[in-house]
This record gives C-alpha cells, sequence and structure tokens, in this order.
C-alpha cells in the first residue's frame, strides 16, 4: 500500500505546470472564470486581448478553485487533491494561492509585502519605508525611497514590486530589473533614469573631462561666459564658468550637471 502511494506522488510530479512553475494543478481566474496554469499565463493571455477594454490582471488572492492536473478535479485551494490525494504542490501559499515545485527557489511568504518571494527568509529583510523586502547586504546601507518597488521598471516599464526578474537597487534609492541595469550600462548610460544621479563611481570620467578642458581653449567670446548649473549628484547651485565640453560642479566636481536659470538670492 505504501509503496502504490509513493508511486502516485512520483507520478504527480512528472511533467506538469508550464514556463513559470512547476506545479500539479491549475487555476480558475474568477475574474473570467478561464483556467489557466498559473497567474502569469493568465495575465499574459489577457494582456494581448484585441479589445482593451477586455484586458485585465489576475489578483492572486481572489483565486478559490483549483483543478488536480492528475485527475482533473476541480476543487477549492488546498495543498493535497481531494479526490486522488497527490501533493499539488511542495511548496504552498494559502494566502497568496501559490504552488510550486521547485524548493531550490526559497521560497518564503512575507506578511510585509503580502506575497510569496524567493531566495531564502533568512537573506531578505524588509525595509518598511522602501515598503519591500530587500537583500540583509542592503540593510543600514541604501538611501530609501517610499515605497520604490512599487512603480514600474523606467527601462521595459514592467511592473517591479512582484516581478519574476532579478531588481537592481541603485545608489540613489530607485530600482529597476537587473537585466535592464546592465544594459544600461553597456549602452554608457550612467545616470538613473528617475531622477539623473550617477549610478556608478564615474571619478575616472570626471578626471579625463578635467584633462580635456584644460586642452581645449574657448573662444574669447565665450571664455568668461558664467552660467547657473544644477547638479543631478548633490543638488547644489552654483554659478561656474561655461565651457563646450560641461560644467564641473564645485561642491562634489562631478559633471553630472545641467544650465539652470539664475537662482533668486535673498
Amino acid at each position: 500500500m505504501e509503496d502504490s502511494c509513493n508511486e502516485r506522488l512520483d507520478f504527480g510530479k512528472m511533467g506538469y505546470g508550464c514556463k513559470h512553475y512547476r506545479r500539479r494543478c491549475r487555476i480558475r481566474a474568477p475574474c473570467c472564470n478561464e483556467v489557466f496554469d498559473c497567474r502569469h499565463c493568465h495575465n499574459e493571455a489577457t494582456s494581448s486581448l484585441h479589445n482593451v477594454f477586455d484586458r485585465h490582471e489576475l489578483v492572486r488572492n481572489d483565486v478559490k478553485q483549483v483543478i488536480c492536473s492528475v485527475c482533473d478535479t476541480e476543487q477549492p485551494v488546498a495543498r493535497v487533491c481531494t479526490n486522488c490525494g497527490v501533493n499539488m504542490g511542495e511548496y504552498f501559499c494559502e494566502v497568496c494561492k501559490f504552488y510550486d515545485d521547485d524548493l531550490d527557489k526559497g521560497q518564503f511568504h512575507c506578511d510585509d509585502c503580502g506575497i510569496c518571494r524567493v531566495g531564502g527568509n533568512e537573506n531578505f529583510f524588509h525595509c518598511n519605508r522602501c515598503g519591500s523586502c530587500y537583500s540583509i547586504s542592503l540593510r543600514n546601507n541604501h538611501s530609501c525611497v517610499e515605497n520604490s518597488m512599487r512603480h514600474h521598471c523606467p527601462i521595459c516599464y514592467e511592473y517591479l514590486f512582484d516581478s519574476l526578474k532579478d531588481t537592481t537597487v541603485l545608489k540613489c534609492g530607485h530600482t529597476m530589473h537587473t537585466e535592464c541595469y546592465h544594459e544600461m550600462i553597456k549602452r554608457d548610460k550612467c545616470c538613473c533614469p528617475i531622477c539623473s544621479r550617477s549610478i556608478i563611481d564615474m571619478s575616472r570620467a570626471w578626471r579625463r573631462m578635467d584633462e580635456e578642458i584644460e586642452e581645449t581653449i574657448m573662444p574669447d567670446d565665450l571664455r568668461y561666459k558664467k552660467v547657473w548649473i544644477l547638479c543631478n549628484d548633490c543638488n547644489d547651485t552654483t554659478e561656474v564658468f561655461f565651457h563646450i565640453i560641461g560644467q564641473k560642479c564645485r561642491h562634489c566636481e562631478s559633471y553630472n550637471t545641467r544650465m539652470i536659470a539664475p537662482s533668486v538670492l535673498p
């Protein structure tokens, strides 16, 4: 009897799921009453509907019914199938209505985020101001931006908070997909797309610009021209000599600046 049960459970682990998750159940979407392998499969299908008014996303917590992939029995959300007894997911979250067989992901539910995350609970902490879980390496070591994860990636515009892709926290505290970050750096884009602050150490680049400015003599009519600049790195506003190569911040010595109208002094 024990051997037959083990055989049934092993059979239930073979080849079920979708490209997003390995699991032994499908979900019935309460929003449209259709059956999908997972929430992401639903969202991908509905986001491409011809009629834009029919497009919608599934709220994970609203799922009430699942269909066992082994015996095809529809039933209320639970870990074990009420008909064949198969475990429909090695990891199961009753709050998120989430099933997954790949325990190597280190799934855990964060009560503060309200969703399940991967990577192991011991490797993350929840930042209340940023409103999301971050790697413990960032504890007391990042710039807090209120609800920094509850927005879209500034490069690909996918919503970051529950994205399946890895996310990078920039020096300024803003966030984006890690792959989008690397692609941006590869194209020599070294400023945050949101606040324009430098996201990597630019000191070597600034020294090269110093050398170029020393070797580039401005025409007489521009040599003594002054302009007001705002530094994107330190937010300091100052008046400096104009140069065609760039204007250097007097406060932090960054060339990540832009010309502005003269300041109104008290």
